[in-house]
């Protein structure tokens, strides 16, 4: 029984991993958006990208850490 809420909470951890790919889509979209609309501002707004670039990775590494979490340390006696 353990073992497969085990693989459940592993499995909805990796989803994260969609949701990343969604949130870099939409940085790179708006960034393109933003530089179609100002370009006098691209060097300002790729600093922009570059953080919502990092900030959305590191969603991309939480979600691993925590399926081995889950996988590795809810050990069943």
């Amino acid at each position: 029984m353990l073992e497969g809420a085990k693989s459940v909470g592993v499995g909805a951890a990796t989803i994260a991993s969609a949701g990343v790919a969604i949130g870099i889509g939409n940085v790179l979209s708006s960034s393109i958006h933003s530089v179609a609309r100002n370009p006098s501002l691209a060097k300002q707004l790729f600093g922009y990208a570059i953080l919502g670039f990092a900030l959305t990775e590191a969603i991309a590494s939480f979600s691993p850490m925590m399926a081995f979490l889950i996988s590795f340390v809810f050990q069943v006696p």
